[in-house]
């Protein structure tokens, strides 16, 4: 991964923002590869918090995350029927560092929720790990969404895709 730049990867994370806005689910899920984990950590663990022996709102492994993309799609997920309306927006991209098959990532964001009257806004910075495809196209090893939040108040979940 030497040679990726920047402009890459701002353009791959724009990508899965612009697939989670539009509800694209299945798609954004076929940015992860097969060994993927998607992390939220609660808002009251420090940085380097480890799901296997703290409290996560999310931690979901590549089935998981397949079976959480496969319930918010169903008309039964309570949650999100109606679909929430969401904007992400992705700021502050870095590459923090590169191996010769992957690399770390660091981006700030905000996403908004607008659903029954209410907007929700969660703030954060996403940490992700990088890797090439066999197909050459950016893939998503890793995804660890920290929020900036003392509390989920007055949301009070996170069922939507961060």
């Amino acid at each position: 991964m030497q040679n990726l730049t920047r402009s890459e990867v701002e353009d791959f994370l724009y990508h899965e923002a612009a697939l989670l806005d539009d509800w694209r689910l299945g798609e954004w899920l076929a940015l992860f590869t097969a060994d993927a984990r998607y992390e939220v950590p609660a808002t009251d663990l420090p940085r380097d918090a480890n799901p296997a022996s703290s409290l996560f709102y999310i931690a979901d492994d590549a089935f998981r995350l397949s079976e959480r993309v496969k319930r918010l799609n169903k008309k039964m997920a309570v949650s999100e029927q109606p679909r929430s309306k969401t904007r992400h927006i992705v700021s502050n991209v870095r590459i923090l560092a590169r191996s010769a098959d992957s690399a770390q990532v660091n981006a700030a964001f905000v996403t908004y929720r607008s659903k029954d009257g209410f907007t929700d806004t969660y703030v954060g910075s996403t940490d992700y790990t990088l890797v090439r495809g066999a197909d050459g196209a950016l893939k998503i090893r890793s995804k660890r969404c920290v929020l900036d939040l003392e509390s989920l108040r007055p949301q009070g979940r996170v069922s939507i895709l961060l």
